[in-house]
Formats: C-alpha cells, sequence, structure tokens
C-alpha cells in the first residue's frame, strides 16, 4: 500500500475509533436508566393545573416531566374530557387511552370550581403554588369562576398564571370564541399549505395542542427566570394558532416579499427537488438529495451514473422544473418499488444519500433507537401494570426528564394533596366530601381504576 493511501487509511480508522468512544461517551452521560438517581430540573416548582383536554394538561405535562410537581384538578365523578374520547376501542382498562399522553406524573384532586367552596380551595392551592396552567375562553376563570389571574395574584403575587386559548386573550377574534386543533390549524395557515390536491388538507394528529403546550410551557420556564431575577409573578397567555404561526418558517415573507401564496407541494420539498415519499415492498421511505454531491450520489444509487450530466437535472434550478421533478419521481418510485425499507436505507446511507424509513406506531413500539433513548418509555405502573408511553423528548443529562406514573383516575389523590399542602384534617375532608365540593371516581367508564385494582 503507498504511504498516501495507508496515512488515509489510518485517518479514517482512528477518525471511526473516535466516533465511536463519543458515541459511548454520550450513551453513558445521558443513561436514562440511571434517570431515577439524578435530581430534578424544576424541583420544588410547583403547578396547578386547572385545564382540560390537551393543550393545557399537556403545558402542565412538560413542566412535570421536567420535575415540576403537578395537582391536576378536574371535577368529580367524570374527570377530564379526553378520558372519555373516542369509541370503545379507544379504551383499555377502563379509560380511553388519550388522557395519558399529557397526564404523567400528576397528582389528581375532583374538585369542584362551581361551588364556592371548591373556588377558596383552588385560591388556597395557588397561593401555595408557583404556576398556574387553565384552558378556557378567555375571561371564564375570572368572570364564571372568580380565579382568574387577577384574583390569584391577590393571593400570590410570585404566581405565573398561565392562560392557552385558541385565539388569544384579546383582539376582534378572540372574544367568546372556543378553539380546536383543526380550528387552530385552518387559521394559523397551516391547512391552506398542507395536501397537494384541490382541498386544503389537515395535519393527522392535534399538532395545535401540542406545540402549542411546548411554546406555553417554553413561556412559563421564562418567566420562572424572570421572578428568580425579580421576585415578581405575571401572565403568560398562548393563543394556540399563533404556536402554529410561528412554526410556519418562511411563508409570511414569501408572500410578503414576493406577492405569491406558498404552494402546497404534498410530500415533495419546496426547497430540495430531489427529495420525496415513495412506496416500497414494505411500506414507504424518505430519501433526500439535497447538494449536488448526493444528487450525483443518487444518481450512481440508482443505477444511473449520468443522471447529473443529463440537462434536465444539471442544476438544482432545472430539477425544479415540474417536468424535471416528475420524470425523477418516476425513476426514484421504480427504483424502490423493488426493495425493501432496510435495503434501501442501507444503500443509500452507503452512497451518501439521506433515506429515512416512514414509521408506523407499531415500528415505533419496536424500535430499538427510540427504546434505547426512552422516546418510547417502558414502566411498571402501580395501578395499571406494564406500559409502553410516548416519553420525554428533551434530554438533560445533569437532570434528566422523566415519567414516574401514569395518568390516575378522578381524585385518586385527594387527601394527599389536601393533607400535605393545605393540612386539612380527616374530618374536613369528609366534610368537603359530603357537600360534594371534592370527591373521586364515579362508576364510570374513563373515571374508574381498571377493574382489577386494589386501593
Amino acid at each position: 500500500m503507498a504511504r498516501s493511501s495507508r496515512s488515509r487509511s489510518q485517518a479514517a480508522h482512528g477518525s471511526g475509533r473516535a466516533r465511536r468512544e463519543y458515541f459511548a461517551w454520550a450513551e453513558r452521560l445521558f443513561d436514562l436508566a440511571r434517570a431515577a438517581e439524578k435530581p430534578e430540573a424544576l424541583a420544588g416548582v410547583r403547578v396547578l393545573d386547572l385545564s382540560v383536554i390537551i393543550f393545557g394538561p399537556a403545558t402542565a405535562d412538560f413542566l412535570g416531566e421536567l420535575g415540576a410537581e403537578v395537582i391536576k384538578i378536574e371535577m368529580p365523578g367524570q374527570g377530564d374530557v379526553t378520558r372519555i374520547l373516542g369509541d370503545r376501542t379507544f379504551f383499555w382498562k377502563n379509560v380511553g387511552v388519550a388522557f395519558f399522553g399529557m397526564n404523567h406524573s400528576k397528582y389528581h384532586v375532583g374538585l369542584d370550581m362551581h361551588a364556592p367552596e371548591g373556588q377558596e380551595l383552588v385560591r388556597k392551592l395557588a397561593a401555595r403554588s408557583d404556576v398556574v396552567v387553565e384552558n378556557f375562553k378567555a375571561g371564564t376563570m375570572e368572570e364564571k369562576f372568580g380565579i382568574g389571574y387577577r384574583q390569584l395574584r391577590a393571593v400570590n403575587p410570585r404566581l405565573i398564571y398561565v392562560a392557552n386559548t385558541g385565539f388569544g386573550q384579546w383582539g376582534p377574534f378572540s372574544r367568546g370564541r372556543a378553539s380546536y386543533d383543526g380550528l387552530a390549524q385552518s387559521v394559523s395557515g397551516l391547512t391552506a399549505i398542507t395536501g397537494d390536491g384541490a382541498v386544503p388538507t389537515k395535519v393527522g394528529n392535534y399538532i395545535g395542542d401540542w406545540f402549542g403546550a411546548c411554546m406555553s410551557a417554553l413561556g412559563a420556564l421564562a418567566a420562572l427566570h424572570w421572578r428568580d431575577r425579580t421576585g415578581e409573578g405575571q401572565f403568560v397567555e398562548m393563543a394556540q394558532c399563533e404556536g402554529l404561526v410561528r412554526a410556519m418558517d418562511w411563508t409570511w415573507l414569501y408572500a410578503g416579499l414576493t406577492g405569491r401564496d406558498r404552494p402546497k407541494t404534498g410530500n415533495r420539498d419546496p426547497v430540495f427537488p430531489a427529495a420525496g415519499v415513495f412506496r416500497c415492498v414494505d411500506g414507504y421511505v424518505a430519501l433526500v438529495a439535497g447538494t449536488d454531491a448526493e444528487f450525483r450520489a443518487l444518481g450512481r444509487l440508482l443505477g444511473r451514473p449520468g443522471l447529473a450530466s443529463d440537462s434536465r437535472f444539471r442544476t438544482a434550478a432545472a430539477r425544479r422544473a415540474p417536468a424535471s421533478r416528475s420524470a425523477l419521481d418516476g425513476f426514484v418510485a421504480v427504483w424502490c418499488a423493488r426493495r425493501s425499507r432496510a435495503e434501501i436505507e442501507r444503500r443509500a446511507r452507503a452512497a451518501g444519500v439521506a433515506a429515512a424509513p416512514v414509521l408506523t406506531a407499531k415500528d415505533h413500539y419496536e424500535s430499538a433507537h427510540f427504546r434505547a433513548r426512552r422516546s418510547v418509555w417502558e414502566h411498571d405502573d402501580a395501578v395499571y401494570g406494564p406500559m409502553v408511553e410516548y416519553g420525554p423528548a428533551p434530554k438533560l443529562s445533569a437532570t434528566p426528564a422523566r415519567i414516574k406514573w401514569a395518568g390516575r383516575p378522578v381524585g385518586f389523590h385527594n387527601e394527599l394533596v389536601l393533607k400535605r399542602v393545605l393540612g386539612l384534617d380527616d374530618a374536613e375532608i369528609r366534610e368537603l366530601e359530603r357537600k360534594r365540593v371534592i370527591g373521586k371516581w364515579a362508576d364510570r367508564l374513563g373515571a374508574r381504576p381498571p377493574d382489577d385494582f386494589i386501593q
């Protein structure tokens, strides 16, 4: 072997060894099997969750995954609406499965906020909390229940009050208007640019709820930081549609500078012409060749090494022409149709082309990668037994986020919270139960524990 070739080989070997060493170090640093041994970033922060369905509960859930103590208030008997979403096929062990995704590690209190004594209990809990989260229509908590920001600030000036709505606390579109995720997607403009047919298409999950909750939790964290510096609480409001507006990348710049709306591109990438989603023998794959070098690699991968010298594909601008894109899609589609997802991914990576399988929920469940990173989180819950859920997304090396237990039946933690946080005794708790100010689950699907649960 020539000296230069030997040197390149040694350098490549050294680089590979260094990369393996780095991956091993990162895996040890973020070892989530040891999460319970490490402190939590938001330990000592108490969140009072007065919200329902997804947008508000997910905001509190994100804070809870990072270590905040979250107390969830629900109507006695029935509880949060997500407990009963969907038909019977959505239920598992007496509860709708939708409920679990945004109610990890919370303390569940059944409390009627319509009752004056229930409102007084909320004020006392807020006085001992750092953050309140609600997602009722703008003004409802103040006008209907007397426990809005201005009332709760009077009992706790350091309180951070987070109000999630569809369209905001003020503005002509906000007044008296409820929202659902589909409406927020439509108003944000996301629906208008999704799909590839004549009819605008809603995104498949409740992305307005989840992304809005992420942005709302970010606002709460910023407010906590400000309070640490100044001692002052504040009102944080988050409009569901505006979270999605903020995620529309260059859509509005494009319209403002060119006078044209962003076109729908479906599975084609609006920037990279050599990209798309293609059917293969066992599902679908996504491929992207973003640079000229990657496009040349794509040609070799397809068995068409002269593709990059074809006048239709010589430059990125030429590849963006509709006829060129259609021809290119045809070449890729034929090549993918005869191969599996695993083969396509393996050969594409070896060639220098970005590729990944289109994964299903079953793929996630079986994914060694997501389980190793605990993005798919398996745990043995004290009430529901073995469970597999989506785990926390941000990974913190010193203070890892975690799931400690699954969502609980309505009012499951009444005594624990009312005694430990408010100092009530058994007689006071029994009197509140007698007046139906507080309560637990009724014998109702969605609210009650599993049939085999023994308390």
